[in-house]
């Protein structure tokens, strides 16, 4: 049960970046035995300010307590040496050790001898203890994503951690490995220890957290509220400062000719080991075709495939009946192939150079862009002038760096460079990835525009409340291969289906 008893106390926390006030005099309190979910849309502070708490940054104003004594950390740490520890959304594990290796690497004990079974055995009775099934000799590289989240939890658990921050845990799990991770976080604070969850998903939000915080704009606009006595739409508009609406108004409509079409395709990945095997799919004009895979499970390079980012060592790839297997990127282009990349920054953008630049990118061959061996530049502005405002990419001017856009404002403005063609073949690979909730409804709602307009969208999400709403058909991948395609939303088949435990047999059908 929760304490009303504080075991952190941040007041007035200012932390500044070079042009970015990150942190706004933010007060924020964590109770013993309590899960305090931190809430905000992109920048609006969240992960700095816990940073500052686990020892990361160093915040320019403002005091810390921790167990009603004012400290000031260096380092993580001294944060650690305190109970209080951090796991972020990139793990920090060393692929090629063991589970056990893994957890004891830093610690000062064993200093010369070890021996690894007594300390496998170790790690399984944390493990048990907290609901964290793990082979601690396992290597970190064959365990799924899931799994090495939990060894960064016994990471902390074994190190002593009372005090546990977790940034966007949920962001690549299943829904099974997520019910897992909220067991486990429950049996934490069963026994007497408090975590701050990080997390832009309102539903899990509410699932798991006693209280909430809210951040806009490098301020609180909601300490502690009880989850209870709040509800989504409330939470949605205090982190972005206006009323959402999350009934997207999806109209029934039927697809037309197939424009994309997959035949027995199979392609290695970047390590030379096979990465799509034997996938063959269609998706029609009028229609989005969702994938639901867990990340690493081939979707990705199906994305390349298609767009001639990837050779396919077999297999034919179709667009509106032209064959451009193995063709390269110019040549999907031509055929009105968009891509919306998972990686917006170094694939989807070129950081440096201006929002006009980057908006046409697609369209400088062509007039009135393009203006013989040269390029318009009066044209140039004057199309990126429309589409900053026609997808509302919120930029001081046309000449800012892409990468001084937010995560929001540059998934815009790839969107307005992609769609504004309007292509009969949209990729879009993890579209609302890391987005607040406001600007996650900008973009479903510029999908669905463009599935009304006609054009075939394949559409590949971690979320499955957005395959959910989204898609027309829902296909499932698991180590490169489709081992089923549903049009029911059914979570638990599909999330046993996304980790190999169940394969459908014919449409909307599991065996």
């Amino acid at each position: 049960m929760t304490s009303t008893q504080h075991v952190v106390e941040m007041r007035g926390i200012v932390k500044r970046f070079p042009g970015v006030l990150a942190n706004d005099h933010v007060d924020f309190d964590l109770r013993a035995g309590e899960i305090h979910a931190l809430l905000g849309e992109n920048g609006a502070g969240k992960s700095t300010l816990m940073s500052v708490l686990a020892g990361l940054y160093k915040q320019e104003a403002g005091t810390i307590l921790v167990r009603g004594e004012p400290v000031s950390f260096n380092s993580p740490r001294d944060a650690l040496g305190l109970g209080l520890g951090m796991i972020y959304q990139h793990f920090t594990l060393i692929p090629s050790h063991t589970v056990t290796e893994n957890i004891l690497l830093g610690m000062g004990e064993p200093r010369f001898f070890m021996r690894l079974s007594d300390y496998d055995k170790r790690m399984t009775e944390l493990g048990d203890r907290f609901g964290l099934k793990i082979a601690p000799q396992a290597k970190v590289w064959q365990l799924s994503v899931g799994e090495q989240q939990r060894v960064e939890i016994l990471k902390m658990l074994y190190r002593g951690v009372d005090i546990l921050i977790m940034d966007e845990p949920t962001a690549v799990l299943a829904p099974q490995e997520i019910d897992e991770l909220f067991k486990t976080l429950r049996a934490m604070v069963a026994v007497g220890k408090s975590i701050v969850f990080i997390s832009h998903k309102l539903n899990e939000v509410m699932a798991i957290a006693d209280r909430v915080t809210v951040l806009r704009h490098s301020k609180v606009t909601a300490a502690g509220l009880l989850a209870a006595e709040t509800s989504i739409p409330e939470l949605a508009k205090l982190m972005v400062g206006r009323t959402v609406l999350f009934d997207l108004d999806k109209t029934a409509q039927a697809p037309g000719e197939v424009v994309l079409q997959l035949k027995d395709v199979c392609a290695d990945n970047d390590k030379g080991r096979p990465a799509l095997r034997h996938v063959s799919l269609t998706v029609r004009s009028g229609e989005i075709v969702g994938i639901a895979a867990i990340a690493g499970n081939g979707q990705s390079e199906l994305a390349e495939v298609v767009t001639g980012l990837r050779h396919a060592t077999s297999g034919h790839v179709l667009v509106s009946g032209e064959d451009i297997t193995n063709q390269s990127a110019m040549a999907a282009i031509r055929e009105g192939v968009a891509y919306v990349p998972e990686d917006r920054t170094h694939v989807g953008s070129a950081p440096n150079l201006s929002i006009t630049d980057n908006v046409i990118m697609k369209s400088y061959r062509q007039p009135p862009v393009a203006n013989g061996w040269s390029i318009n530049s009066t044209a140039a502005k004057q199309r990126a002038a429309t589409l900053k405002d026609e997808y509302q990419i919120l930029t001081p001017t046309l000449e800012t760096p892409a990468r001084m856009l937010s995560g929001g404002n540059l998934q815009r403005m790839i969107l307005a460079r992609e769609l504004s063609a309007k292509p009969p073949l949209l990729i879009a690979m993890q579209p609302t990835r890391g987005l607040d909730v406001g600007a996650i409804e900008g973009v479903q709602r510029l999908l669905l525009a463009q599935r009304a307009a006609g054009a075939a969208i394949l559409l590949s999400s971690e979320e499955l409340e957005e395959i959910f709403a989204l898609s027309d058909r829902i296909v499932v991948m698991y180590e490169g291969q489709i081992v089923g395609e549903m049009r029911e939303h059914d979570a638990e088949t599909i999330g046993l289906m996304m980790t190999g435990a169940k394969r459908a047999t014919g449409e909307g059908r599991s065996a």
